[in-house]
């Protein structure tokens, strides 16, 4: 590695001329043998993440081309400055997130209620609540009914006098197709 002061061919030159690199370095121009690119398989984890990437490209493409669609994530891409396409391959990429279940309306009863908190970085599609008996019989399932923004009610269609042990399950899900479950034990 060779350094050069005050050399006016070379001063402030940086970057590489066939195998040769120059860069600056506390006013001085150094000047290397360019480094050799290793080309290394890609980790599974790498490999996993390359596929999921190009599944996200391809569902934004989809997007695209779908005029419904498209117009969906059209006032999302405003509000964050951004492209439909940078929207939808984001929202592929995250999955909703359930930030609560509130089970104190939830007696057993016919009509008493789960609330469910569930966010999204675009929009939550739907949430579906699944109630299990201890045994691991299904009382009911359905879906939830959205009443505030990211609020989502769910209201009991049978009757359970014992609710010990039970199980209800709350899937959230976005337009992609992304599914976040939370589980809670009575």
């Amino acid at each position: 590695m060779a350094k050069q002061k005050r050399n006016l061919l070379t001063q402030g030159m940086s970057g590489k001329i066939g195998g040769i690199v120059f860069r600056q370095k506390d006013g001085q121009t150094i000047i290397s043998i360019a480094p050799e690119k290793k080309t290394k398989e890609p980790s599974e984890k790498q490999k996993k993440h390359q596929e999921r990437f190009q599944k996200a490209t391809i569902y934004a493409k989809k997007v695209m081309a779908n005029l419904k669609k498209k117009a969906a994530y059209e006032e999302a891409a405003k509000e964050k400055k951004a492209t439909v396409y940078t929207i939808a391959v984001a929202d592929f990429l995250n999955s909703p997130d359930i930030q609560e279940v509130d089970l104190t309306g939830y007696t057993g009863e016919i009509d008493s209620e789960i609330t469910i908190v569930a966010v999204d970085d675009f929009l939550v599609a739907g949430v579906h609540v699944e109630i299990y008996l201890m045994d691991g019989s299904l009382l009911e399932e359905g879906e939830a009914v959205e009443v505030a923004k990211n609020v989502w009610v769910y209201k009991a269609t049978q009757n359970s006098q014992d609710l010990t042990g039970a199980k209800i399950i709350v899937s959230a899900s976005d337009l992609p197709g992304n599914i976040t479950k939370e589980d809670i034990t009575l």
